[in-house]
């Protein structure tokens, strides 16, 4: 096991071209399981092919335990990928695709079958290890992709979202498999998703990139709870968080007709902006609903009801200061209202997220 080191490691395709990575700093623990997250184009794919060394470093370093790895060749690096599409060899056995980087690496046949016979124990592919890749699911075959990287035993684990091929049941039931994994083997881990369900529910911390900037990294509860921009509280949680910007006044912030008091910390803070105006954030089950004629905060007309058993989500269009805003509230599933009924919303006032409307960084606490 080791651990990873991103020191100021950027990575530009084309020479005045804003960087893919830029400057990421970045430490992982022995053992850790970090999960690396964005949407689609935020260069968290190309950071962990720049650890792989499949991509070049154009500036600052990469480190793997006490090595400097940053100009090394992917075999000298002690890792293992798991790719997106398995890259399975479609001619050979199960066991002879686990067996493959071993038997190129020269290990002796005793070695070899200790190895694969012991990963095929771990994934539950003892059975499968004379199928070939054709007659499997795409659930062990991601399992074999997993069980050839187990078997070379390496430093770290690098994971390239390796889950997005398999349909959202059997996402599930293998995310919970590879976390369990990880656990068990407790070799470090650098895992890439665009879902943020998923890295909230492997990840021992969660690292947020954005345009290839690094935004934050925390573990999956203290980054829902305390986002540090706008970006992260927007992206983080499914839905996402409901954010309005607002008038800031001597007593508080507004949320619609209703006067939100903030603490005397929260206040100085906000006042510090010199702004009028703040964005205010709210999880959609920080949102109180109430209806009937002397109801405040807010009235939404119920548009789309999510309902999911135990609760719902309802998405409703509220008038904001005269703006058409979309808001989402979590509700009771024995508590659904219909589509076209009006419900007001106020929000908790200890669950409300402050960020400066110019900047988007989180204000106070």
């Amino acid at each position: 096991m080791a651990t990873v080191t991103f020191d100021r490691a950027t990575r530009r395709y084309t020479k005045g071209d804003k960087p893919a990575v830029d400057q990421l700093s970045l430490d992982i623990g022995d053992g850790e399981f970090l999960v690396l997250v964005g949407p689609s184009g935020s260069g968290k794919s190309t950071a962990l092919r720049m650890l792989a060394g499949l991509e070049d470093v154009n500036s600052g370093t990469i480190h793997i335990g006490d090595r400097d790895v940053t100009n090394l060749e992917p075999k000298e690096r002690d890792i293992a990928m798991v790719f997106q599409n398995y890259a399975l060899y479609p001619h050979m056995t199960v066991a002879e695709n686990m067996a493959f980087a071993l038997k190129i690496a020269h290990q002796s046949k005793d070695e070899i079958a200790r190895r694969v016979t012991e990963a095929a124990k771990i994934l539950d592919l003892t059975e499968y290890l004379d199928r070939k890749p054709k007659a499997l699911s795409g659930g062990q075959r991601q399992r074999v992709a997993m069980g050839r990287a187990i078997v070379r035993e390496p430093r770290v684990f690098l994971m390239d979202e390796p889950l997005s091929n398999l349909d959202a049941k059997l996402r599930v039931q293998t995310r919970i498999q590879i976390a369990g994994l990880q656990r068990r083997l407790g070799t470090t881990t650098v895992y890439v998703t665009h879902d943020q369900v998923e890295a909230m529910t492997m990840g021992d911390r969660v690292a947020v990139l954005r345009d290839g900037i690094l935004q934050q990294v925390a573990t999956p509860r203290r980054m829902y709870e305390r986002p540090i921009n706008v970006f992260v509280a927007g992206f983080i949680g499914s839905p996402s968080m409901n954010l309005i910007d607002t008038e800031l006044t001597g007593e508080g912030i507004r949320f619609g007709d209703v006067l939100v008091p903030l603490t005397r910390e929260a206040h100085a803070t906000s006042r510090a902006e010199k702004a009028d105006r703040i964005t205010v954030g709210v999880r959609p089950e920080h949102l109180e609903v109430a209806s009937g004629p002397d109801a405040r905060g807010p009235a939404i007309t119920v548009d789309v009801v999510e309902e999911l058993g135990s609760d719902a989500y309802v998405y409703g269009t509220a008038r904001i200061e005269g703006t058409p805003t979309t808001l989402v509230v979590r509700v009771a599933g024995d508590r659904v209202p219909r589509k076209g009924d009006i419900l007001h919303l106020t929000p908790r006032p200890d669950e409300i997220h402050k960020f400066s409307t110019s900047t988007g960084e989180r204000l106070g606490d």
